[in-house]
């Protein structure tokens, strides 16, 4: 084989063309990115929704995004960091805990969206909440419906109907991002697609990357209690149990924050159906209203300082009477004591 010796001369570097900064740096798959974002070029103004799912080492992060030219923006977002607010305080990046993460970004977000209902005056508008609830009790399955005037398929268990039984307001439709991580069967990311779906949202997808999924010999079966176990923690419940009878000592290191917080093998089923209660029943953000307009109340130390820098200026005849009134209250208090 004859050698040949590479050269990046001077007409190399002159077409060298500097990939974008967060490609460079392997946070972006941009030719993903760019089928993602791309809009419907015979529609103004409407932007393709994104589902984002994102793992940090400790926790599980769920965002509505659409993109503009200039940068995303982000719609709705939630973190599994906010499930202790709902009585889940442990296991906060598991499987249950990406579902339970997606169930809340999907109510919070339907929860702010509102539709003037045909035939309703404009004050009053319904949220999106209130028309598409999602599945009340979690399942495995795969619930779709179908609108017969344009064949349509969404993901959703029931469109909502008119009086004539016309689809008049559809549901939010988004899609999956999961930015550079591997779609492998089972993966936590569709723990959170699936609780989105059950909270009202509309996602394109199947059952083939949910646990339960099997092929062989080309026989496709799906499971879907499977899945279900998986959500409410039904395997881990069973591991709990199986490490506290062979090993205590690995069981106590292992699940020391469930120990502390009083959860177990019993009722880790039982806290978890309680969380999608308590996110179904309140998904509003802990700081939900304005800092504006919040009430004094609630801050007495801004209050206070707002008062102190609104005060009228005191005039010298003022001032000197308070420093006297001090000097008597110290002198009473000396003749007291005396």
């Amino acid at each position: 084989m004859v050698f040949v010796k590479v050269q990046k001369n001077k007409a190399y570097f002159k077409r060298f063309q500097t990939k974008y900064r967060r490609r460079r740096l392997g946070k972006t798959d941009y030719y993903a990115r760019k089928r993602m974002v791309k809009q419907a070029k015979n529609k103004y103004n409407t932007p393709r929704y994104r589902f984002v799912v994102r793992f940090t080492n400790k926790y599980v992060i769920c965002q509505v995004v659409y993109s503009l030219k200039d940068s995303d923006r982000i719609m709705c977002c939630a973190y599994s960091s906010e499930l202790p607010r709902y009585g889940l305080p442990v296991g906060l990046k598991n499987y249950s805990a990406a579902y339970a993460t997606g169930l809340l970004c999907a109510r919070r977000l339907l929860s702010k969206l509102s539709v003037t209902v045909d035939g309703a005056e404009e004050e009053e508008k319904v949220t999106l909440a209130s028309l598409y609830p999602g599945t009340a009790e979690v399942s495995g399955e795969i619930e779709t419906d179908t609108d017969e005037s344009n064949k349509r398929k969404y993901f959703v268990n029931e469109l909502h109907r008119d009086e004539d039984g016309e689809v008049r307001i559809r549901p939010f439709r988004c899609f999956l991002d999961v930015g550079i991580q591997r779609t492998t069967k089972g993966c936590r990311i569709f723990g959170a697609l699936k609780g989105a779906v059950d909270g009202g949202l509309d996602i394109p997808h199947n059952e083939k990357l949910f646990p339960g999924y099997t092929k062989e010999d080309g026989q496709i079966a799906y499971d879907a209690e499977e899945h279900k176990d998986k959500i409410m923690g039904a395997s881990l419940g069973e591991y709990m149990e199986e490490l506290m009878e062979e090993d205590e000592e690995k069981y106590n290191s292992l699940f020391a924050m469930y120990i502390k917080h009083e959860i177990n093998s019993d009722n880790l089923t039982e806290k978890i159906e309680e969380c999608h209660a308590a996110i179904r029943a309140n998904p509003a953000p802990k700081h939900d209203t304005n800092a504006k307009t919040r009430s004094a109340a609630g801050h007495p130390n801004r209050a206070a300082s707002k008062e102190k820098k609104n005060a009228l200026r005191l005039t010298y005849e003022a001032r000197k009477a308070r420093v006297q009134a001090k000097k008597e209250a110290v002198a009473a208090y000396l003749m007291a004591e005396e």
